[in-house]
């Protein structure tokens, strides 16, 4: 009983790393998304896009929560399969092309989301949305 007692607290922290890296990319918090990345994390966006490095991605996260700073992951459903975890839910925020968060850019889209996990910590952050809602706003501000 005993192996599947530790079979199961396996499980339940893969997912339980991916909900909490999800936690600290809600609450804006880098520091702690990165405490939650592997030294070689690859982050890998809706469009194929490749970035491997905590360091590197750590950047991205500031860049990007200062472009959308109420970005917003809402997870809806997820599974598990191996060191794998697949959520399903909302991504929304608001584009801020000067650092105020203007309501007529805000925007939300279907998103899939799967994590890699290894250790306790996010090898890997994969992301399938359509990213058009915030093109658009992107477009708009720019004329």
């Amino acid at each position: 009983m005993l192996f599947g007692s530790i079979c199961v607290m396996r499980k339940m922290e893969i997912v339980e790393t991916a909900l909490r890296f999800v936690e600290k990319i809600n609450a804006g918090d880098v520091d702690g998304i990165a405490l939650l990345m592997t030294e070689n994390h690859r982050f890998i966006d809706s469009l194929g896009n490749l970035i491997t490095g905590r360091d590197e991605m750590k950047k991205g996260w500031e860049i990007y929560l200062r472009t959308v700073p109420d970005y917003r992951i809402e997870v809806e459903e997820s599974f598990k399969n191996g060191n794998s975890v697949m959520l399903f839910g909302k991504a929304s925020g608001t584009y801020s092309p000067d650092g105020k968060v203007h309501p007529e850019y805000a925007w939300s889209t279907l998103s899939v989301w799967i994590a890699k996990v290894e250790d306790g910590l996010v090898s890997e952050w994969r992301v399938y949305a359509d990213n058009e809602p915030i093109r658009r706003h992107m477009r708009d501000a720019s004329t």
